[in-house]
């Protein structure tokens, strides 16, 4: 009879050295190899070399992983000190919040989405929150505001992220050939706008965005 030379209750090589960190960097190359969807414990197994059972000692299946992730990039949030001026501190918050989405674009579908309830995911919640309890805002009315901003900041994120240009693109060729079909559609309002349709600009999209939505954001606060 033969006996096992393997070392009775220790972890195969690899898995010992497993942490969250480790996981979430690894979820964080599947996602950006393929997609959010790519995603299972048995594909970030795989990348890290271990069992995807053994995953389950950090994280509480593929929805951990998701979560982990969010939790990750929302992390990643850090404003800028507060200077006291409203426009300027939200603005702040608002590209800190582009910044990890753009990090990691097929992934920032779940900073944008996730509902979480850690003190790292729920921190932009508190900066936003903060300002405009300084300005004055009641808490209901903050909260709106803030509803309202996200919105505004998840819609031009996915756009710019996931969508693509939709209306427009950045290449010389491809802004000249969606110029001209624009401009022979028989449409007079869109032939007038087919320079601005045809080129998509994700920066300028962005900021615009930010502006109008802090546009809005004042003009309430000032009628209240």
């Amino acid at each position: 009879m033969t006996t096992s030379t393997g070392r009775r209750g220790r972890p195969p090589r690899g898995e010992s050295q497993l942490s969250r960190d480790a996981i979430v960097r690894a979820t964080l190359r599947v996602i950006d190899e393929g997609g959010v969807g790519a995603v299972s414990m048995r594909a970030v197994g795989r990348v890290l070399g271990v069992d995807a059972k053994s995953l389950y000692n950090h994280v509480d299946g593929k929805d951990g992983l998701l979560d982990a992730v969010a939790e990750h990039l929302l992390g990643a949030v850090v404003p800028p000190p507060r200077t006291g001026d409203l426009r300027t501190d939200l603005r702040a918050i608002a590209y800190a919040f582009r910044e990890p989405a753009l990090a990691h674009p097929e992934a920032a579908s779940l900073v944008l989405t996730r509902q979480l309830d850690s003190l790292a995911a729920l921190a932009p919640v508190e900066a936003v929150l903060a300002v405009l309890r300084d300005a004055g805002c009641p808490a209901e009315e903050s909260v709106r505001l803030l509803r309202m901003l996200v919105a505004t900041l998840v819609g031009a994120l996915l756009r710019e992220v996931n969508a693509g240009p939709a209306f427009g693109t950045t290449d010389t060729d491809g802004i000249a050939h969606r110029r001209t079909v624009l401009e022979r559609s028989g449409l007079p309002a869109i032939a007038a706008a087919a320079p601005h349709l045809a080129r998509f600009d994700s920066a300028a999209e962005y900021e615009f965005a930010v502006d109008l939505a802090l546009d809005a954001l004042v003009a309430r606060l000032d009628r209240t």
